[in-house]
């Protein structure tokens, strides 16, 4: 019995081949109107999907508003936004006021995360990068 539960799992196993990479990004020194636009970012994560190789099946993305004085002019609050993919999802969330956002990249099959965060580096052109790589699954 044990020799057809080990054949039905090296089976699975084969089946399974969507395995992920999942990019965690800090960026930092990024020019705060830049983080401060919703719908430029969202262009910048949809043309990274694409350039990875990956489907978009939509995308949502909010600018914050808190009415602060202090959050008055090009700047503003920051961002939030999601890419869904077919392969996963790209995500991001910035602070303006500290030049930083947090990127998250997880993709699997064929689309690669790695080539999505060099688009997004090359558009928001940080300062400092600090990135970890998760495989997954």
């Amino acid at each position: 019995m044990s020799e057809v539960l080990e054949r039905t799992a090296q089976a699975a196993r084969a089946r399974h081949t969507t395995r992920g990479r999942h990019v965690l990004a800090d960026l930092d020194g990024i020019a705060p109107a830049l983080l401060a636009d919703a719908a430029r970012l969202e262009g910048v994560l949809v043309a990274a999907a694409v350039a990875a190789g990956a489907q978009v099946l939509g995308a949502h993305f909010h600018r914050f508003d808190d009415g602060s004085p202090a959050h008055d002019g090009p700047a503003g609050n920051g961002v939030t936004g999601v890419v869904m993919l077919s392969e996963s999802h790209i995500s991001i969330h910035t602070w303006p006021e500290v030049g930083y956002a947090a990127l998250d990249v997880f993709m699997c099959g064929a689309a690669d995360p790695r080539i999505a965060l060099a688009h997004v580096r090359e558009a928001l052109a940080p300062a400092d990068a600090r990135v970890t790589l998760v495989e997954r699954g």
